[in-house]
């Protein structure tokens, strides 16, 4: 190690540790829920928001889908969704991104969390639901449970023991892809899911 990179090192080492600053409380009147929170500022970027049990999720999905006329969805296997027109994402990128763009019309992903003040959902891909099945498909359709809504980042690092071993891919959703042009004309699913789809299961 050189001298001047071990002189460095050694300040940083020395130097104070600083507080964290004191966590901001998001309040606004007749929203002190944290799904009422969550909900509201999701449904204000066009994310669509339905409250659900755990034992009726997957008929409930059917008709929303059903309803929007999607053909083909593409879900982990351990979401046990045994439709006929189910497609696992079972395949290396490389040979799957042809039906992934253009053959799967609604994705089916589970989220680690939420966060009320910003209206976010917190995805982890792995290796069964990857980060383009969030990414590629017209419609995003997003598992959350009720309990893991938290009031800010903040809180879900300290749930979840990030400080001590971290996601190393992290994705935090608010609402659908959108963009806008110079003349901030506001355009959905340029980049990404046009429709995203919350089922709360609670």
């Amino acid at each position: 190690m050189s001298e001047a990179r071990a002189n460095i090192l050694a300040r940083l080492r020395a130097a104070p540790r600083l507080q964290p600053p004191e966590r901001p409380q998001w309040q606004a009147p007749g929203f002190n829920d944290r799904l009422d929170r969550f909900r509201v500022m999701i449904e204000a970027v066009h994310g669509e928001v339905h409250l659900v049990s755990a034992d009726t999720w997957r008929a409930h999905l059917r008709k929303v889908l059903a309803e929007k006329n999607v053909a083909r969805v593409l879900a982990a296997p351990h979401l046990g969704l045994d439709w006929d027109d189910m497609v696992a994402y079972d395949a290396p990128v490389e040979d799957f991104k042809d039906q992934l763009v253009s053959g799967i019309d609604a994705a089916v992903t589970t989220t680690r969390g939420a966060i009320a003040e910003t209206g976010s959902l917190v995805v982890v891909p792995d290796m069964d639901e990857p980060r383009l099945a969030s990414l590629l498909p017209p419609i995003h359709v997003a598992l959350l449970n009720a309990g893991d809504i938290a009031d800010n980042l903040a809180q879900i690092m300290e749930k979840q023991g990030w400080a001590a071993a971290m996601p190393t891919n992290l994705l935090l959703i608010s609402g659908p892809s959108k963009t806008a042009d110079i003349e901030q004309t506001l355009a959905y699913g340029v980049h990404g899911p046009k429709e995203l789809i919350v089922l709360v299961l609670q």
